[in-house]
């Protein structure tokens, strides 16, 4: 099954590119190619310049400080183990604190570092990394595996807290959800949400079998979902057949 997640707010959404940020670069830092160290040095920048909004680091630590309420307020109920409680608690208690002793913005700490922003400021240009340009940078490709990943390690650091406070808040927003079967009539789909809930995050779940694509578009109001399938002219092109998918409202 290929699972497919559409974000219902602007804060939410750069949850998810900071999530889909954080998995590659951890891939790439195991490798061993300079290749793929360039790329996850590339990723850190990418990760500066989405955490560069000014109320991210404020949002991370409402939602995190909100999650806590909501669980506290389970406290004492026999259908839930006060184990699991205790530990998902003091997860999103260490996951606060580690944010708020963040200085300032998201890699803030890694601006101080000019090596490193000389890089940054010649990645946007097409090859504007290549050794004559920057000849300590091509050294450093150029140091044994465990030394460059030793310095991968020493410039992730500053970005940790923030990596482990979203993967705590996306699965607990991803487990508020429960999964329903549906049916698109002629590869269309629509569903009115219920008055008073607010949806954060629309997942989908589609067999690849039937070689289709999900559009998915979505208000306080309705989800809509349009089924395409990639024909051999490289064209989108709507589906009309009835098919079936699973889909999940998290909250």
């Amino acid at each position: 099954m290929i699972l497919y997640e559409y974000p219902f707010n602007e804060r939410i959404r750069t949850y998810l590119r900071l999530e889909h940020l954080f998995r590659r670069l951890g891939e790439l830092v195991e490798r061993e190619s300079p290749i793929d160290h360039h790329y996850a040095l590339t990723t850190i920048f990418e990760v500066m310049d989405v955490g560069a909004r000014a109320d991210l680091k404020s949002d991370v630590l409402k939602d995190l400080d909100r999650q806590k309420l909501v669980l506290n307020g389970y406290r004492g109920n026999p259908a839930i183990s006060e184990v699991v409680l205790g530990e998902v608690t003091g997860q999103l208690e260490e996951c606060f604190a580690a944010v708020n002793n963040l200085p300032g913005k998201v890699g803030q700490s890694l601006t101080e570092n000019d090596w490193l922003m000389s890089i940054r400021s010649r990645v946007g240009i097409p090859g504007g990394t290549c050794e004559f340009d920057l000849p300590a940078y091509y050294a450093w490709q150029h140091l044994g595996v465990a030394a460059r990943q030793q310095d991968l390690q020493r410039w992730i650091a500053p970005l940790v807290p923030l990596a482990e406070s979203i993967r705590v808040l996306l699965k607990l927003l991803r487990d508020s959800g429960a999964p329903q079967k549906v049916v698109a009539p002629a590869g269309q789909f629509q569903q009115a949400l219920p008055q008073g809930r607010t949806f954060q995050l629309l997942r989908l779940r589609i067999d690849p079998a039937f070689g289709l694509i999900p559009e998915i578009s979505g208000n306080r109001l309705m989800v809509s979902v349009r089924l395409m399938r990639h024909e051999s002219d490289d064209r989108l092109r709507v589906s009309t057949a009835d098919s079936a998918f699973e889909l999940t409202l998290c909250s």
